[in-house]
C-alpha cells in the first residue's frame, strides 16, 4: 500500500490506467478537462465504507491506495483527496477548498465538502450528480455542461456560490485548506445520525449515456431513451451488481445501521 512517499511516477501510471486516461503532455486545461471526466466515468461516488465500518483515512496515499489498489470510490474528502495528489504530481496547479452545502435547512456545516481550485478552475469529481468538466471560478455568466446550468455568484463575505439550474448547490470558501483540516467534517459525515450519509446507501457513478446508481437494493440507470429502475433480490444479486456497474468486488452487502 502506498503512503505519502509512494506517490511517484509508478503511482501516476497506475492512477492514470485506473481511469482510463492517457499522461497529458502538459498541465493545460485541455488535460484537465479529460482528467475530471475520465474519473466520473470510472471511480463511483459512494459511501460503502460508512455502512461497512471501514475507516476512512484522509491521507493521500490511503486514498490513492483505496481508488487505484482496490479500486473503490468514496465520498467528497476521498476522491478530491485523491485527485488533487493525482493533478499535483502531473504538474497542475492545486489547492483544496471548503465548502457548505445548501439543503432544506439552508447551509449546512463548514468542511461539509471538499472541491478543488486547479488555476483558474473548479474541478469537483466527489460530489456525486454534478458538472462533467471543471467550471471557471472568474465566470460570472452562465457555464452550461452536460449536467446543467451553472453559475458562480460572489458573496458580500468574499465566499462564492454555485448554482445549478437556478438552485444553490454549495458555498465555496476562497481560502485554500489542507487535507487535514477536513477531518472533522468527515467525522460528522461518517458517524452523526443527523448526517445523510450515516442515514442512506449510495454508489453512483457517471456513464457515457447517464449515470448508473444502486441505493441499497434498487438500481437505477438512466440514459437518453429514459429511465430503468428494479428492485435487486437477494445478496449474490446486489454483489454482482456492485461488480457489474461499478467494478466493486465486496464480500458482503453493506446495509444502513439501524435495517440490518
Amino acid at each position: 500500500m502506498w503512503g505519502n512517499e509512494g506517490v511517484n511516477d509508478s503511482w501516476v501510471d497506475a492512477y492514470l490506467a485506473r481511469i482510463g486516461a492517457k499522461r497529458p503532455a502538459r498541465p493545460d486545461a485541455g488535460a484537465l478537462r479529460e482528467l475530471h471526466v475520465r474519473h466520473l466515468l470510472a471511480v463511483p461516488f459512494e459511501n460503502l465504507s460508512i455502512h461497512l465500518g471501514e475507516d476512512i483515512v484522509l491521507d493521500s496515499g490511503a486514498l490513492v491506495s483505496k481508488i487505484v489498489e482496490r479500486r473503490r470510490g468514496g465520498f467528497c474528502y476521498e476522491l478530491g483527496g485523491a485527485f488533487a495528489a493525482l493533478l499535483s504530481e502531473l504538474g497542475f496547479s492545486v489547492e483544496l477548498l471548503a465548502a457548505r452545502v445548501f439543503g432544506d435547512d439552508g447551509l449546512g456545516l463548514p468542511f461539509d465538502h471538499l472541491a478543488l481550485r486547479v488555476g483558474p478552475w473548479l474541478a469537483d469529481v466527489g460530489f456525486g450528480v454534478h458538472t462533467r468538466y471543471p467550471l471557471r471560478l472568474d465566470e460570472r455568466g452562465d457555464q452550461v455542461d452536460p449536467g446543467g446550468v451553472f453559475r458562480i455568484a460572489e458573496t458580500p463575505e468574499g465566499d462564492l456560490d454555485v448554482t445549478k439550474n437556478g438552485t444553490p448547490v454549495y458555498r465555496l470558501e476562497t481560502r485554500p485548506r489542507e487535507l487535514a483540516e477536513f477531518e472533522v467534517g468527515c467525522w460528522y459525515n461518517r458517524t452523526s445520525p443527523k448526517s445523510h450519509f450515516t442515514r442512506s446507501l449510495v454508489c453512483s457513478m457517471l456513464t457515457e449515456s447517464g449515470r448508473v446508481t444502486l441505493s441499497g437494493r434498487t438500481l437505477v440507470r438512466t440514459s437518453e431513451s429514459g429511465r430503468d429502475e428494479r428492485t435487486l433480490g437477494d445478496d449474490a444479486e446486489v454483489l454482482s451488481a456492485y461488480r457489474r456497474w461499478f467494478g466493486v468486488e465486496l464480500d458482503r452487502v453493506p446495509e444502513v445501521a439501524g435495517r440490518r
